[in-house]
């Protein structure tokens, strides 16, 4: 199917530069709270999803797609360092360049 010329998609609205250098510290941030999360999960052996969701004080299918998930979504830094916070994780800060 082909779309005429009257019957043009809507365009995709295009996010700042502020907006992306925001979300881009965001994904480095929720990649060290990850890899300090699940290292300190491995340490304390916990492994199954329930045991994962009991330990960050959420669903275990929550607390599972919250580390497993690729997809930048709004709120998930927060929700990060709420359940390194609940671990006792420390991660240190970036160095500025």
């Amino acid at each position: 199917m082909s779309l005429s010329s009257d019957q043009t998609p809507p365009a995709k609205p295009k996010i700042s530069p502020e907006e992306r250098r925001r979300r881009t510290a965001d994904r480095l941030t929720m990649i060290r709270l990850k890899m300090a999360i699940g290292r300190e999960l491995e340490e304390r052996g916990i492994t199954k999803p329930a045991e994962i969701g009991d330990a960050l004080g959420m669903p275990p299918a929550e607390a599972t797609k919250l580390l497993t998930r690729h997809q930048w979504r709004e709120g998930d830094v927060g929700r990060l360092e709420a359940a390194a916070a609940r671990l006792g994780v420390h991660t240190p800060e970036p160095a500025s360049v």
